[in-house]
């Protein structure tokens, strides 16, 4: 099978001729329709996350039919449809497990990273951790819903009732959370790079009541912001935008240093907290509140041999909202 292959970071991925897998037990082999290009695939890329298995297969939002199962599994059926998010492994034994906190499981193992993932033409994943698909999104529309929509939707819970939020990074994520929070009659405040006025215009076109630089105060306080930007001086930045009792969320996996600020900027009950991963509670909370916003992904794609393009123009930013793989129509 074609697929595009990480050997060391920080180099281009090359496109292989790539040994077909065989799934194993509670396996599926799914033929790869469309993979979403996250921004973690870029900070592995890049080799910002340190601990990749190498040579790697990258992706994590995928999108595909099963055309094989491997002893015991019986979830889904032969040409059914699913989705494959980031955590494609938990123990289900460790403490953290155990009390409903898979995401932070001492033994994760995660699909694009520690398992190849979907920057092929077929994939593996255990069953356990896929989902089913809303059939109102096209294969492309719902890649990004599995970690833009995944990891946002696990932010947006994390910040609580806030009724005035703010979007650090206008990218995949926050244009799908953008539509949750304004579908439960939060106000949006979206704040993208200094000059990225199309990307605004793309945030107010969603909902938000006001869209400026991330440096720009916002006209009224916040209650809560969610950090999808990978630049750790954010981090004060949001804590000078929010009132007394407001909540920051870094929601990234990976972030630039945070500079020293006041303690000021904290005070007042303010606090900031990390997301970490998702759990399948999320996923399906998720993919089940997606189509009664319902959230639109847009979406810009790729022929799946077009991977590094995709990713420089995931670096340089110039991709509004999503940008997805398709694998080739003729899959072999």
């Amino acid at each position: 099978m074609l697929a595009m292959v990480l050997e060391s970071p920080g180099t281009p991925l090359r496109e292989l001729d790539w040994p077909k897998p065989k799934p194993g037990p509670g396996q599926i082999l799914l033929r790869v329709h469309a993979c979403g290009v996250c921004r973690t695939d870029l900070h592995v890329v890049d080799g910002e996350l340190t601990q990749p298995k190498l040579p790697l297969v990258p992706g994590h939002e995928i999108v595909g039919t099963v055309v094989e199962k491997g002893e015991g599994a019986g979830e889904f059926r032969i040409g059914e449809r699913v989705g494959v998010p980031w955590l494609g492994f938990t123990c289900g034994r460790c403490k953290y497990c155990l009390v409903g906190r898979e995401n932070l499981c001492d033994f994760a193992r995660f699909t694009g990273y520690n398992i190849d993932g979907g920057y092929a033409e077929y994939t593996l994943a255990d069953e356990r951790y896929c989902f089913p698909l809303p059939a109102t999104y096209s294969d492309a529309e719902a890649a990004p819903l599995h970690c833009a929509g995944l990891i946002g939707y696990r932010a947006l819970v994390m910040a609580g009732d806030a009724r005035r939020l703010g979007l650090y990074g206008f990218g995949a994520a926050a244009h799908i959370i953008a539509q949750v929070a304004c579908h439960q009659g939060r106000e949006v405040y979206a704040f993208t790079r200094a000059g990225d006025t199309a990307g605004q215009q793309f945030a107010r076109g969603l909902g938000a009541v006001w869209a400026g630089d991330s440096e720009t105060r916002p006209p009224s306080e916040l209650d809560a912001a969610i950090i999808f930007a990978p630049v750790g001086s954010l981090v004060p930045t949001a804590l000078r935008a929010v009132s007394k009792g407001g909540i920051v969320v870094c929601a990234g996996i990976h972030m630039s240093d945070i500079p020293s600020f006041p303690y000021e900027l904290l005070w007042g009950e303010r606090s900031v907290r990390s997301v970490a991963n998702l759990t399948r509670r999320d996923g399906r909370e998720f993919l089940k509140l997606a189509p009664l916003v319902p959230v639109r992904t847009q979406v810009q794609t790729f022929g799946l041999q077009d991977a590094n393009k995709a990713l420089t123009n995931l670096r340089s930013g110039q991709i509004e909202g999503a940008a997805v793989l398709l694998a080739n129509s003729q899959a072999r």
